[in-house]
């Protein structure tokens, strides 16, 4: 526990005095590795009655030595926070391979891959860090799968509480350092999130750095339940979050205008991750390191941001020249909020006295 609070506080210290750097796209990597099924398999599932392969959480399990390389490979980039192979590591994602029984197995080793890769990195002056990945599961509470039936809801909200409790139980048993519920499209999922933390704190006894990371669906600068960037984060500023953020979906340079609301309106930390541009037609990334460093450093020089990596397509490449383009650049100043009543539903409502 001592440990856990000395390392927190030091993550707090280098946040304060500098942009910290996230790692970039782990399925991007694992992709290029080329991996059969039977690497997903492994002596582990070679018996498994479903198709394995793109199940990349398993990989932790059955290929350690290629997750563990890719933490590396971030890492000698220049990244201060790696992220677990965890994505879709819960029981509702898991349901889809049938491996579900693996599901705090694959938290666990997960979690201590990122955490030894960054031990191992680590020197007196520069301390890394791993982060546990929280992904937003297969399903969604807001919303019916089923057109015909509005009122239908395929997941439940204590079976959400349920699988983000098991994944994060599995996530800190491993030791990281921090936690990370990142590609947010459903604020009511990340609710279930939030609460199961909560639960998981107490019974700790201490409490993990949080990190909540949402995602802009398209150009109308919502989320895919329909939510607002504001009323996103009035929704889940009460979780007191180490940062708030937005990763994914959308390029640098459609993201930028709801980096900047939330750094408008966020007294906390903030945090963006985008993908290397838009995808193209074969749903490949072409943004260069170059062009992504740009877009970045450009929000670092206006103060909207305090964490900057990279999501969908980008590699190490990328995170060596983010990490260059923001080196030396202060971190944005965290605002002071003001005492209003803030609400939200899709829009947000802030009532003053």
């Amino acid at each position: 526990m001592t440990e856990r609070r000395e390392r927190a506080q030091r993550l707090e210290e280098m946040a304060r005095g500098r942009i910290l750097i996230f790692d970039g796209a782990m399925g991007t990597m694992i992709q290029r590795l080329g991996l059969t099924e039977a690497d997903f398999r492994g002596d582990l599932l070679a018996e498994h009655n479903r198709d394995l392969k793109g199940n990349n959480d398993l990989l932790s399990l059955t290929r350690p030595d290629a997750i563990r390389n890719i933490h590396a490979e971030f890492l000698a980039a220049g990244a201060d926070i790696v992220t677990t192979n965890s994505f879709n590591a819960t029981a509702m994602s898991q349901a889809d391979y049938g491996t579900e029984n693996l599901v705090r197995d694959m938290n666990i080793a997960a979690a201590r891959l990122a955490s030894e890769a960054a031990r191992a990195a680590a020197t007196p002056a520069w301390p890394r860090f791993a982060a546990g990945a929280i992904g937003p599961t297969s399903k969604t509470a807001s919303i019916s799968p089923d057109v015909a039936d509005p009122g239908y809801r395929a997941v439940t909200f204590d079976d959400l509480r349920d699988a983000y409790l098991q994944a994060a139980t599995g996530l800190v048993e491993g030791g990281v350092d921090l936690l990370i519920m990142e590609t947010v499209f459903d604020t009511l999922n990340a609710k279930a999130a939030i609460f199961a933390l909560e639960e998981l704190f107490d019974e700790l006894g201490f409490r993990l750095p949080l990190i909540l990371s949402g995602t802009i669906t398209d150009l109308s600068g919502r989320t895919l339940t329909g939510q607002t960037t504001e009323a996103f984060w009035n929704s889940v500023r009460h979780a007191a979050p180490f940062a708030i953020g937005l990763n994914c979906s959308l390029g640098a340079e459609n993201m930028r205008p709801y980096v900047a609301e939330l750094s408008r309106v966020a007294d906390t930390r903030v945090s963006a991750y985008p993908n290397a541009g838009l995808p193209n037609e074969f749903g490949e990334y072409d943004e260069t390191p170059a062009q992504t460093a740009a877009f970045l450093s450009e929000w670092a020089e206006t103060g909207l941001v305090n964490l900057v990596g990279g999501c969908c397509g980008t590699t190490p490449e990328h995170i060596r020249a983010i990490a260059e383009a923001v080196a030396g650049t202060r971190p944005r100043e965290i605002p002071a909020a003001s005492p209003h009543l803030r609400l939200s539903g899709l829009e947000p409502l802030e009532i003053r006295a």
